[in-house]
């Protein structure tokens, strides 16, 4: 029964991470590629279902994103392990950024909103408390029902805080460890050769350097963007039109 336990996990950590980056990330942040407002509405809906009681608001994560990209590692980034002692006051500062942008309580400049989706009747339902306090009742259910020793629950935090955890291992670890391929401004690293944990995400020097290409990868052969190569057969499916100054040469 166990397994069923680590299969949750599993199956939250990397479809919750997908839209992220799918969605969140290469579609509203940087507009890398393009789709039917039937296909924006569907992915909207889509990372509530697999983010769950994590959900995060396009706008939000967008406006935030493009904002870190032009003030990377100074002052004025939302999240940055050189303006942060330790990596809870981080993603503490980024929560309440990210909050302040979402419900427009500060004012951002309009070059980091330009074209970023809303929908906003639909956020503030996925974003309630009624909604993560769901998400999460079902998620302490299914351990509930399948649980079989104690050291199972150890997941559940897991579950609670998926989002979180992988803006903690991009934003804080991506800045601090891994390799780099190109000089740039800021500390951005690629922390794996093969990104098999987050899905391209990973190759964070790669993306500091060229912020418009779809492709996080393929500097090196076995710098390989899973999230990339799904985004190359949706286009071959016609559900999305890849932009071709994006694309790797």
């Amino acid at each position: 029964m166990h397994m069923k336990i680590i299969a949750l996990i599993i199956t939250l950590w990397y479809t919750g991470l997908f839209f992220q980056t799918f969605f969140l990330h290469r579609y509203a942040a940087h507009q890398v590629f393009t789709m039917s407002k039937i296909g924006e509405k569907i992915c909207f809906f889509l990372t509530w279902l697999f983010q769950g009681s994590n959900y995060l608001s396009a706008y939000g994560y967008g406006v935030m994103h493009r904002m870190h990209h032009a003030y990377a590692d100074t002052e004025k980034d939302p999240h940055s392990p050189k303006y942060d002692k330790n990596i809870f006051s981080m993603m503490w500062r980024t929560k309440t950024t990210y909050q302040d942008i979402n419900k427009k309580r500060i004012e951002v400049d309009s070059k980091f909103t330009k074209n970023v989706p809303q929908w906003e009747g639909f956020d503030k339902f996925a974003s309630s408390k009624l909604s993560r306090l769901t998400w999460a009742a079902l998620y302490v259910t299914f351990f509930v029902v399948f649980a079989t020793a104690w050291w199972q629950w150890l997941f559940l935090p897991i579950a609670f805080f998926m989002a979180p955890i992988h803006g903690v291992i991009i934003n804080w670890f991506a800045h601090i460890y891994g390799y780099v391929n190109f000089k740039v401004s800021d500390t951005s690293k690629n922390l794996l050769r093969f990104d098999f944990l987050m899905l391209g995400e990973g190759y964070h020097n790669n993306h500091h350097k060229h912020g418009g290409r779809a492709n996080f990868g393929g500097v090196h052969w076995y710098e390989i963007d899973i999230t990339y190569c799904i985004m190359v057969v949706l286009d071959k499916l016609k559900l999305i039109q890849l932009k071709k100054v994006s694309s790797v040469s």
